[in-house]
């Protein structure tokens, strides 16, 4: 593939618009769906354990295909595989659009993931191997402004379409992206190389889909079902568990496993792909919980809702283009430091949040955290996968975004648990303290529309309890975001510079 790209092709500027066009939409369905989630339950008649499948059922499936991209990409040839994961996502989502009931758009989804994991690992490979070294800072940059347009434009269409049309149009929104992507990807990429006869090791894909699967069924069920006091969780566990473990024997055992072990032999790839899952934990876990906080206990439409987030993405554009052209020049351990800097505040002033927080704070707040992401991205992906020699490019970037993936998905899992676990507790707390001999029930006002004596004061009291109880946990939920933001700073001493490769094959990525 290195032959079929290399930096001295024609067509690097019309190649990287395509990739762009592809990563942006495959991007733009982890943030654009959030906002119309309260407009989708309600359609579909779900409760909210089963609309949170809308999110992470496309994440677990992008998350168990991603690790194939090495190999498909080696069986099929780059220009293949990149038109049939465009056409595929498009359709998938046209079909998510006309679902009817939430299994529809669960399978739905899952296809989207399924058909859209190797557009980003893909990607990065493509604009990698198009661009020599000394471009390779830029053109990551450029490309990592499609995927953080996600932020700004997801939650702003989403609640554009909507608020005046319906929630469907936010899958059907990718039908004129996913034709142009495929239509410049058909002209401009390079015809496909030769195919591989490699095969692909069944038992090492399975054990390992089979673990994420089960892993991520019992992180949303868990506390619909209360843990391990329900026997399908610990089988779920036992199942996860033990697909891990033959997983890694099989990996450590067999002459041709699924992951390469000496892949892994690269630090900056290890270290990187640790790194991203916490990225991926607290970002996306972060844009899981604010839709509703907004929607739910600020009261806010869908349409402003996606307008106070909008910004946040802006910010981490405008940081990108900044460190596109710090790279190469500041060392990488101090841009990823300012990054964790940046998002770890954004979290702990999250957990001063109430509902009567301004609109001015909650952009403010945001553009912080996305100018920290906009650190961390760029040079965190550049770092992992610019010390890989090109062949090994596809495979890398797929477990990195693999790790991206999964961190993803756990966190969504993690923040709704507790978000409901902590709700749960803090109501029994306060409740404690709310009695009929207590005197603040005895002033007029209060004791009119709380009164604990009549049915209607008694329903009115519990909203009211239940109302603080979840100002509480959203507030648990972002320390704990800040704790994981931080928790990630020892990594920064495990990325090394230098190239280590023979014939300049690997690019310098840090000074």
């Amino acid at each position: 593939m290195s032959e079929e790209f290399a930096p001295s092709n024609a067509y690097r500027g019309p190649i990287t618009v395509c990739v762009m066009l592809a990563t942006l939409m495959q991007s733009l369905d982890t943030t654009i769906a959030n906002v119309a989630l309260p407009h989708m339950q309600g359609s579909l008649g779900a409760d909210q354990d089963q609309i949170n499948w809308v999110l992470t059922s496309y994440i677990v499936a992008a998350a168990i295909a991603t690790p194939l991209t090495g190999f498909l990409t080696g069986r099929f040839g780059l220009k293949r595989l990149f038109l049939a994961s465009v056409a595929g996502f498009t359709i998938a989502s046209m079909l998510c659009g006309m679902a009817q009931t939430v299994a529809q758009i669960v399978v739905f989804r899952v296809l989207q993931g399924l058909f859209g994991a190797a557009l980003v690992p893909l990607s990065q490979t493509v604009l990698l191997n198009i661009n020599p070294p000394e471009k390779q800072g830029p053109a990551m940059a450029a490309w990592g402004m499609s995927v953080m347009a996600a932020p700004v434009l997801g939650p702003v269409l989403g609640g554009w379409l909507t608020e005046d049309y319906t929630w469907r149009y936010v899958f059907y929104i990718n039908l004129p992206v996913g034709i142009l992507a495929f239509v410049g990807m058909s002209v401009f990429f390079p015809r496909p190389g030769r195919r591989s006869e490699a095969k692909l090791d069944w038992l090492g894909f399975t054990t390992l889909s089979i673990a994420i699967g089960a892993l991520q069924i019992l992180l949303d069920r868990g506390q619909e079902l209360d843990w391990f006091s329900s026997p399908e969780i610990v089988i779920e566990t036992l199942i996860s568990g033990s697909a891990f473990y033959l997983f890694l024997v099989h990996t450590f055992t067999a002459s041709e496993p699924f992951v390469r072990p000496r892949l892994f032999r690269d630090r900056n790839l290890s270290a990187g792909t640790l790194f991203v899952a916490i990225v991926g934990l607290t970002f996306y876990a972060s844009l899981a919980l604010q839709p509703p906080y907004l929607q739910e206990l600020m009261n806010y439409p869908v349409i402003t809702a996606g307008y106070v987030m909008g910004p946040r993405g802006l910010g981490t554009m405008a940081a990108m283009v900044v460190v596109g052209r710090m790279i190469g020049r500041v060392n990488t351990r101090v841009l990823l430091g300012i990054g964790l800097a940046l998002s770890a505040w954004a979290f702990y002033a999250m957990t001063g949040w109430t509902p009567a927080v301004s609109q001015e704070e909650v952009v403010y707040v945001g553009v912080i955290q996305g100018l920290g992401l906009g650190f961390l991205f760029t040079p965190l992906s550049a770092v992992t996968l610019s010390t890989l020699r090109p062949s090994e490019r596809p495979e890398g970037a797929g477990f990195y975004n693999l790790s991206r993936n999964v961190g993803s998905s756990i966190g969504i899992s993690i923040v709704g648990a507790l978000l409901a676990r902590t709700t749960q507790e803090n109501h029994a707390d306060i409740v404690q303290h709310v009695t009929a001999v207590n005197r603040l029930l005895d002033q007029p006002i209060i004791g009119h529309f709380w009164s604990p004596t009549t049915a209607a004061g008694r329903a009115a009291l519990d909203a009211m309890i239940t109302n603080q109880a979840q100002i509480i946990a959203y507030m648990d939920d972002y320390k704990f975001l800040m704790i994981a933001t931080l928790a990630v700073i020892p990594l920064l001493a495990v990325f090394k510079g230098g190239t280590g490769a023979p014939s300049g094959e690997r690019a310098p990525v840090m000074d």
